[in-house]
């Protein structure tokens, strides 16, 4: 199994690396891959070349993003054909920097047939708990 992680808003594949060795160090392959920043919709086919370059089968490739990088990873998961065999994203923005209410950031979830695992502290301005469980809730029930 390997696992892709695309970066967030404010940095770079490098930003990553701490991501990257944690899952080594748990024997799982990882590396970061760069996206371009602009909408999310825009990036997603930066994210799906990298996929189809991977060596690995669909089915034991695992997406992933933090904040804006998932946002991208959970759009490309959505997507009918299958690019991943799981989705992780850390730090899901629910909402734009600045606009603390909901969005509709999360329509796209009910599309997504893979696993998903979301981690979101409790503190993070741009994917409030509160929001993540109503997102949940409505769009993975």
């Amino acid at each position: 199994m390997r696992v892709l992680i695309a970066h967030g808003a404010s940095g770079k594949a490098a930003s990553m690396q701490r991501h990257v060795d944690g899952f080594g160090e748990r024997g799982i392959e990882a590396s970061a891959i760069d996206l371009p920043l602009r909408k999310a919709e825009k990036a997603v086919p930066v994210y799906r070349e990298r996929v189809e370059a991977a060596t690995e089968p669909v089915s034991q490739l695992v997406i992933a993003g933090q904040s804006y990088g998932g946002r991208v990873a959970s759009l490309l998961a959505a997507e009918a054909e299958p690019a991943c065999a799981a989705l992780i994203c850390f730090s899901y923005p629910l909402h734009r920097p600045g606009h603390p209410d909901w969005e509709e950031r999360s329509s796209h979830w009910p599309s997504i047939d893979v696993p998903v695992l979301l981690l979101s502290g409790e503190s993070d301005p741009f994917a409030r708990i509160d929001l993540l469980r109503k997102a949940i809730d409505e769009r993975l029930p």
